[in-house]
């Protein structure tokens, strides 16, 4: 590996800046629907019967997620939703569009938590002179995302932010690393990416040149790290790691040899 020097981060959202745990998913489409249906009821739009409308979301929403799969392309939930309720009639403003879709999210958003002292380390890294991006696998819109993050006080420090369905592809595909390396205006080899995903996160990154942090997540337990991943357990160890790095100028490469991540209890 060629000698680097890292001038930027990039990270992934879900499991990484954001912790969820394991969900269910059934729950929270349950819960998003009643506070959606709620909200269309309480502004007098047409939204028939509770279980029609909550049925109806749901064959609509899954059947676009198994084409998104099979193209290997994300979609806009938000432009989803738009264009269901435009055809069922509803006659909403931009800001109430925004916050239907809102609440589809907020059951997921409630679940979140953030590690202890996460701004205090991306202030650091800030303050080292290092750009901050974000790349994440989503078909949640940005407004939702961000106003996620702004509740927890994380969206200043990212100045670059990518999301899958805006593009044509989505991790692992190297374009989407391509396009944040270009936007941040940094080679590969000065740019790290940190993520909880082995085949979606660190695998595609070490193939740009880039440098692959692995945190340690629910995601991740039990399974083989290849040679040539760091790993860390949580997002303060960055700071020292990325001055180990630059102050020896050295290969980057990690010094262990593979080895599995073993179960842990995640702390809530």
């Amino acid at each position: 590996m060629a000698e680097r020097r890292i001038k930027a981060v990039l990270f992934d959202i879900g499991e990484t800046l954001l912790d969820f745990g394991p969900v269910n998913t059934s729950k929270l489409f349950r819960r998003g629907a009643r506070l959606s249906y709620e909200f269309l009821k309480s502004t007098g739009q047409p939204v028939g019967g509770y279980n029609l409308y909550c049925w109806k979301n749901l064959i609509l929403l899954r059947l676009r997620h198994l084409f998104s799969n099979i193209t290997k392309r994300d979609f806009d939930s938000f432009e989803l939703l738009r264009k269901i309720g435009i055809r069922a009639g509803y006659k909403l403003d931009e800001n109430q569009w925004r916050h239907l879709a809102w609440l589809w999210y907020e059951p997921l958003s409630e679940l979140a938590t953030v590690e202890a002292g996460i701004t205090e380390t991306l202030d650091a890294l800030k303050r080292a002179g290092l750009k901050l991006g974000i790349v994440s696998n989503t078909f949640i819109n940005a407004g939702s995302l961000e106003k996620h993050l702004e509740k927890f006080g994380l969206l200043r420090f990212f100045s670059v932010r990518l999301y899958s369905y805006q593009f044509g592809f989505r991790k692992p595909d190297i374009r989407i690393f391509k396009a944040a390396a270009e936007r941040l205006g940094e080679p590969f080899k000065n740019i790290m990416f940190v993520g909880d995903r082995i085949d979606k996160d660190a695998k595609p990154a070490i193939k740009t040149g880039m440098l692959p942090v692995l945190k340690r997540a629910y995601t991740n337990i039990g399974k083989i790290v290849p040679k040539g991943i760091w790993k860390i357990e949580r997002l303060c160890e960055l700071p020292e790691l990325i001055n180990t790095i630059n102050g020896q100028n050295v290969s980057a490469e990690p010094s262990y040899e593979a080895a599995s991540i073993k179960t842990y209890t995640r702390s809530d």
